[in-house]
């Protein structure tokens, strides 16, 4: 397998706060890696600087052998597409030229038919044809996420990055664009890199699982080598159960925070009162 991401000696500050140390990561082709970790380990950052929204202060991202860093922006978005967490700008179209958006890196001022047909493909392909026409910002949540997938998707790159492309979305919208990236993975062989929060979410769909914690790695690999009671403990400061599933992935189930010292802290719990009426709180 190809290798078609790398990441090597990267490193970022905000200021004098330093939020990377020395990444170094991998990606193969044709595969969709999660990145979790608690807030504030530096995914999200991870992933800007990859694609460069942010600056690194040192490192080098590759695709491909070629150096990320010295790339044109237009030269840039023919490898690499980038889906935000949600949209930062209020696009004012229909949710067919917010995708024909993502034609940008090859065409000029004006699309062509054949930019507009991959358009409609895409459209197909996700479902979204009955909101092909209506204006972006009168869309869903999940909607939006899934336009935004598209217009990543029209670019046509080798490398696609999503910045917790479930947050803020109910469960169905959740498993939905989980399984549309997953199914591009594996029906178009795009290398996606996700960072996500939901433990279980990257365990079913991700071939690997990248652990952060304070700008670092702490741990990658498979679900199973990554997903350990122990990588759990020391990252996330939880004791949990990992369980098998019947397809064979991990299930993590949290059952209580540890304290930085090891021990189980204190914590309120509600219950019911004998009679039955209010709720109270104990210690």
């Amino acid at each position: 397998m190809n290798m078609k991401l790398l990441v090597q000696d990267l490193e970022f500050a905000y200021t004098s706060i330093p939020v990377l140390t020395g990444m170094c990561l991998e990606v193969p082709g044709g595969s969709l890696v999660s990145i979790v970790g608690p807030n504030g380990s530096g995914k999200s950052t991870l992933l800007k600087c990859i694609d460069r929204i942010l600056t690194p202060k040192q490192g080098m991202v590759a695709i491909n052998g070629k150096d990320v860093l010295r790339l044109e922006r237009m030269e840039l978005a023919k490898h690499m597409s980038y889906v935000p967490q949600s949209s930062v700008r209020v696009f004012p179209h229909s949710v067919f030229d917010v995708i024909l958006m993502g034609r940008r890196p090859h065409l000029g001022w004006t699309s062509s038919s054949e930019d507009e047909e991959r358009v409609w493909d895409v459209i197909d392909l996700l479902g979204l044809e009955e909101i092909a026409l209506a204006p972006f910002t009168e869309l869903s949540g999940g909607q939006q996420q899934k336009a935004l997938i598209a217009r990543a998707l029209v670019q046509e790159t080798d490398v696609m990055l999503l910045d917790e492309p479930t947050s803020n979305l109910d469960i169905w919208h959740q498993l939905d664009v989980m399984m549309i990236v997953a199914g591009l993975v594996a029906g178009r062989g795009i290398t996606a890199l996700m960072a996500v929060h939901d433990l279980n979410m990257a365990a079913r769909f991700s071939d690997r699982i990248v652990m952060m914690k304070d700008g670092v790695i702490h741990a990658a690999g498979s679900p199973w080598e990554v997903l350990t009671p122990g990588h759990i403990a020391d990252v996330y400061g939880v004791e949990a159960l990992v369980q098998r599933q019947d397809d064979e992935t991990p299930l993590v189930v949290p059952m209580r925070q540890i304290s930085r010292n090891g021990a189980r802290p204190a914590y309120r719990r509600m219950h019911a009162s004998p009679k039955g009426g209010k709720l109270s709180s104990v210690l």
